[in-house]
């Protein structure tokens, strides 16, 4: 992949919004690919004819098999701040989730401690009392269901590795195609999609809300008319 087929949707001089795209990682891992942090600093380089490195700082996260909407800080200022505006949660991020089956209860937020083994890059729920687990907390709520698949809005108030994955399957609804945590699916990628960004602006304080749709083209998204969920949002 090339930084120019990265989806650019907003930039000025502190912040640089994006679509990442599904596999790709967010920074350089052991994997050796190239990640999303290093193509955007190519952008940034090429665009404003850099010499050498160029900066940007890397405030949030998704899973390599998840895509949808990121922020980057363009200067060490922004970013300190927007570090700050999610210590104090005021940084709203939302998601899409296609899971198997159908759960329970309409709304509700599930508690969990998690653990993660960072030699097998894997994360268990574990009793709280474990050593090294932290605390993970998503509050979901049911948008729509057809047949044994349920489209789910979540809210992660906490930011754990892999979080939505490993609890929604504790609940018994594992995210559609999480060869990880689920089953996996030949040429279908995790149905679990960042869709949603607002937070003040770390200089202006303007509120900035950013929705970028799921690829609704694709298996299993195009099940679903994400058009009214998302105009219902």
């Amino acid at each position: 992949m090339k930084f120019e087929d990265i989806n650019i949707i907003y930039e000025d001089n502190h912040l640089l919004v994006v679509v990442k795209p599904q596999n790709l990682p967010v920074c350089p891992d052991s994997s050796g690919n190239k990640s999303l942090l290093d193509l955007l600093k190519e952008y940034i380089i090429v665009k404003e004819n850099k010499p050498g490195d160029a900066y940007l700082g890397l405030v949030h996260r998704l899973d390599r098999p998840t895509g949808g909407v990121m922020v980057f800080a363009k200067t060490s200022k922004a970013a300190s701040r927007l570090f700050e505006t999610i210590k104090e949660q005021k940084f709203e991020k939302y998601y899409f989730a296609i899971v198997n089956g159908v759960p329970k209860q309409k709304k509700g937020i599930l508690k969990d401690a998690l653990y993660k083994d960072i030699n097998k890059n894997q994360v268990y729920c574990v009793p709280v009392a474990t050593e090294g687990a932290k605390l993970a907390t998503l509050e979901y709520e049911v948008l729509d269901s057809i047949s044994n698949f349920s489209l789910l809005k979540i809210n992660l108030i906490t930011g754990r590795p892999h979080q939505a994955r490993v609890q929604l399957k504790k609940m018994g609804t594992p995210i559609f195609a999480d060869a990880k945590y689920g089953k996996a699916q030949r040429g279908v990628d995790l149905a679990l999609w960042a869709y949603s960004l607002k937070f003040p602006h770390p200089v202006t304080k303007e509120i900035m809300y950013f929705i970028v749709y799921p690829p609704v083209d694709k298996i299993p998204w195009r099940m679903f008319d994400m058009n009214v969920h998302l105009a219902i949002i």
